[in-house]
């Protein structure tokens, strides 16, 4: 059994810049903001995700554009 729970984890899509966005969010306060580097994505956080949500924060862990199930621009410069 991995060191992580997913049961609480929600897959969560919105919209922003004509794209979208995955996120994987869990807990409610306060937004912490995970972003992953290169050439990552959500799934890097999944040690930090229940500590954070457990610390009384609403951890959000976003897949950058082109990563994960988000959505690519068409263009390399709308990066």
């Amino acid at each position: 059994m991995p060191p992580y729970d997913e049961s609480a984890w929600e897959h969560e899509y919105i919209e922003a810049g004509g794209l979208r966005f995955h996120m994987v969010t869990a807990g409610e306060g306060p937004v912490v903001l995970m972003l992953h580097g290169f050439p990552e994505n959500w799934f890097a956080w999944r040690y930090q995700i229940d500590a954070v949500a457990k610390a009384g924060f609403k951890a959000v862990a976003v897949d950058m554009r082109g990563y994960g199930q988000t959505e690519r621009p068409r263009k390399v410069s709308d990066y």
